[in-house]
């Protein structure tokens, strides 16, 4: 049974998911609709919103180790991959989709930010239904999900991160409005949630 997270809250996951060892992170988003009568003489659509889902993998003192984007599909380490490009968020399901083999990571690896850009530099009040969910990959179960509901003038958003800790891994929704186009524009962003 999959949790809908709130802004700041965290979950376990091995609580419920022991032996978690792949994960998948799937973005997905809509152009916002127009409204009023322009809006629907128009055609009501937003047009295409070209969002860029990335990871910054980070290591327990938050020193930057890797990061994976449409532009590095794959970690140094072989553990993250990137499920390719969407340059309009069309469709139902997932948009973009970063999958993890935990158990593979670089051993230095502590914490793993969700970050999301907008490559165009189109805002956030120019989209809708901005929803990330963790999905065990193994079991094709989804663990939890969260939904961005700030609209606003900034271009990017760290969405959720997964901390390593003696416990096991956590993730944390932030939905944490940021500034860039680019996954290295966010560094500083995700460090600061941490």
């Amino acid at each position: 049974m999959s949790i809908s997270l709130s802004k700041g809250q965290s979950l376990s996951l091995e609580k419920n998911n022991s032996g978690l060892s792949r994960v998948f992170m799937g973005l997905g988003w809509d152009p916002a609709k127009k409204s009023g009568f322009l809006g629907s003489l128009f055609g009501g659509g937003g047009g295409a919103i070209d969002l860029d889902a990335s990871v910054i993998i980070l290591d327990a003192n938050k020193s930057e180790i890797d990061t994976v984007s449409f532009s590095k599909l794959k970690s140094n380490d072989g553990a993250i991959r990137h499920g390719g490009d969407n340059l309009t968020g069309e469709g139902e399901g997932d948009d973009e989709v970063i999958y993890v083999d935990l158990s593979r990571l670089d051993p230095r690896a502590a914490h793993l930010v969700f970050t999301v850009n907008s490559f165009r530099g189109q805002t956030f009040n120019e989209v809708d239904n901005a929803v990330a969910r963790l999905v065990d990959e193994t079991m094709d179960q989804e663990i939890c999900t969260f939904t961005l509901r700030e609209q606003g003038a900034h271009t990017g958003v760290i969405m959720a991160s997964l901390s390593k800790g003696a416990d096991g891994w956590t993730m944390t929704a932030h939905g944490r409005p940021g500034r860039g186009t680019r996954v290295s524009d966010l560094v500083n962003d995700a460090k600061s949630v941490l």
